[in-house]
């Protein structure tokens, strides 16, 4: 498909499909259960129904979206980690031997590594080369990049959802990889809510105390330095984020814009959802918060996105790696649906509850 401008992909974005929502409740309360009995999972059901437009979707295939790129802030000891990971775990991604990989294999997903911005020179013949430039820069003392950069950022994440809903693919987990990234993510948060950098800043690779007092203070030098517009999210995803999360907000903007739903990940993940959602409310409708992770600030961002985690693992290791858990409870969603006998088909009386109810877990 092709977009040439933040604003045409926006404006291709349109509501959810209210008349498959109301054909799927409708249905599930038909089962052989009490309304409601499913929790979550009828709730789930009816979305994906409104995402879609199919009382009975069905995800054969599926891809776990990992953007991959560098950050200059990592010259600040931000990260418990060297910023040399970053390409390492690009390898691994592509030889299979990451978590996701191994998780992505038991949900039958596919995992597509992005490079969207890594510091360094790769080259694999399963690794999609988008580089926009070696890294962003050090945004404690300016810019992570130009809003032209953060633009073409978001426009790769798009084309990369419309290259794989052209091979089928009709369900997306974002996922990431950047040594630094929570500390661009903590500055988008703080400049979008209005949340102090010591609410939104956490331990990310898991730093110590003093390192993580240090990592506070960094991204109060980056708002400082930049002073991004709150009530422009590119502005702020240009002078405090990162590459990987500009491509990651194109995945899900581009996803909206495909009538597919995109699971999204832990702390990163959820940054780059509300970003797209500030970019164009519609997309929220269109996002599955997969679990809520060990990292500071991510339940508040749900809250402020209005989604309910599906689980709670404890987990803050990015990549996809909690999204990717959560498609099984959306296969069981549309299996349900799908496979469940209702009280007509099975002679089964249902006690006065019938197909009316329509208050089951939105």
């Amino acid at each position: 498909m092709g977009y040439d401008s933040i604003g045409q992909l926006t404006q291709a974005i349109t509501p959810l499909d209210e008349v498959a929502m109301a054909a799927a409740r409708a249905h599930v309360d038909r089962l052989t259960k009490p309304p409601g009995s499913l929790g979550k999972l009828e709730g789930l059901a009816v979305k994906l129904a409104g995402i879609t437009g199919e009382v009975q979707p069905a995800f054969r295939k599926r891809s776990v979206i990992v953007m991959a790129a560098d950050h200059g802030v990592c010259e600040e000891g931000v990260s418990a980690f060297p910023a040399e990971v970053t390409p390492q775990m690009v390898h691994n991604f592509l030889a299979g031997g990451a978590a996701v990989n191994v998780l992505a294999r038991q949900a039958s997903a596919d995992v597509v590594c992005v490079d969207i911005g890594v510091n360094a020179e790769l080259s694999h013949p399963s690794l999609v080369q988008r580089k926009l430039r070696y890294g962003t820069g050090n945004m404690a003392i300016g810019p992570a990049m130009s809003r032209e950069e953060a633009e073409a950022a978001i426009r790769v994440g798009a084309q990369v959802v419309d290259d794989a809903v052209s091979q089928g693919v009709r369900l997306f987990v974002t996922g990431e990889m950047g040594i630094g990234n929570t500390t661009a993510s903590a500055a988008i948060m703080s400049s979008l809510t209005g949340v102090v950098p010591q609410q939104s800043v956490g331990r990310g690779t898991g730093v110590n105390d003093e390192r993580l007092r240090h990592k506070i203070a960094v991204v109060e030098r980056a708002l400082e330095a930049n002073r991004p517009n709150a009530d422009d999210p590119l502005d702020v995803l240009a002078k405090v984020g990162g590459l990987e999360i500009a491509g990651l907000t194109g995945v899900i903007l581009g996803a909206a814009a495909q009538r597919c739903p995109v699971v999204i990940d832990g702390f990163i993940s959820t940054v780059a959802a509300l970003l797209a959602v500030r970019m164009k409310p519609e997309s929220a409708g269109f996002l599955i918060a997969s679990h809520v992770s060990h990292e500071q600030g991510h339940r508040a961002l749900l809250q402020e996105l209005g989604l309910n985690p599906m689980l709670e693992l404890d987990m803050r290791l990015g990549e996809g790696t909690g999204g990717v858990l959560a498609l099984h409870l959306i296969d069981a969603a549309c299996r349900i649906v799908a496979e469940m006998a209702t009280f007509e088909s099975a002679g089964v009386a249902d006690g006065g509850h019938g197909g009316d109810n329509g208050e089951i877990a939105r």
